[in-house]
């Protein structure tokens, strides 16, 4: 499997377990590579909590970790 093929089922199962976000890799220097863009904003309480409408890392194995605490965060106040 190439690492592109890799990347690519990630993202789909990124998708199944994220819905409500929108993937994309940009490469430019000096900015995370991997990035999710929530779909629905989020309230000022889950803001306030920790939670980002937009999240980047360098790696996409950075950005799956990033997506599984944000859920944790969303999920201590029920959303």
């Amino acid at each position: 499997m190439t690492d592109h093929e890799y990347e690519q089922r990630v993202i789909a199962v990124l998708i199944s377990t994220h819905p409500g976000w929108y993937y994309e890799q940009r490469d430019l220097p000096g900015l995370p590579r991997w990035w999710a863009t929530r779909y629905c904003p989020l309230r000022p309480d889950q803001r306030k909590a920790g939670a980002r409408d937009v999240l980047g890392r360098t790696t996409l194995h950075g950005l799956v970790s990033a997506l599984a605490r944000h859920d944790e965060i969303l999920h201590r106040l029920r959303y």
